[in-house]
């Protein structure tokens, strides 16, 4: 073999050799590193509802929140929600994230609460009914993003205890977070505040 022929054949070696370890690298990468797809907060119900019914057939819904950054349009990558059994009077959470139970875990405390109503809008149309009030004008001015939307069962509910609500709390850095109380079966905005 001569010489411009190995060396012909040494560059295509090393170039199939950087492109394997390529390949490797990237079949390798972490998942968190991944994008991920935001969905909104319905959209794992169906999920987090099947693996409570294996935990306790009564089971019941109690609790929706963003278990991660809730992007512009109301949805995050991962949602955590809370179940009730009235029979053995546990709770039991679980987080899902890209269509899985990513963590299921029994509650150490007692929380007692009501399920929420079982027709409830969605967290893009909370988020969209509370921007629409005072929402984008907080973002907008302080430069603002929803750090938390949550769904219960009387929270919030002055004189209406068993009103299902979404709480959306918008955060500023210097600022006083911005809440604001979603009817979640009207879609309406009841209550907004500082603190």
């Amino acid at each position: 073999m001569d010489v411009h022929a190995r060396k012909g054949w040494t560059a295509r070696l090393t170039r199939g050799c950087s492109l394997a370890v390529s390949l490797l690298v990237l079949m390798a990468w972490p998942a968190s590193a991944r994008d991920r797809e935001p969905f909104a907060a319905r959209a794992g119900l169906d999920m987090a509802q099947t693996a409570a019914k294996v935990w306790a057939e009564d089971a019941v819904l109690v609790y929706v929140e963003n278990d991660d950054s809730v992007v512009g349009t109301g949805r995050a990558e991962r949602w955590g929600y809370l179940f009730f059994s009235p029979a053995s009077q546990r709770s039991r959470a679980y987080s899902i994230r890209e269509g899985r139970v990513i963590e299921a875990e029994d509650l150490s405390m007692d929380f007692v609460a009501p399920p929420v109503s079982t027709h409830w809008i969605d967290s893009e149309a909370a988020l969209a009914a509370a921007d629409e009030k005072v929402g984008r004008e907080f973002r907008e001015k302080h430069a603002g993003v929803v750090g938390t939307m949550l769904l219960a069962r009387g929270v919030f509910s002055d004189g209406s205890p068993d009103q299902t609500n979404w709480v959306l709390v918008y955060t500023s850095p210097g600022n006083p977070s911005l809440f604001v109380v979603v009817d979640a079966t009207e879609g309406k905005v009841r209550r907004t505040w500082r603190g």
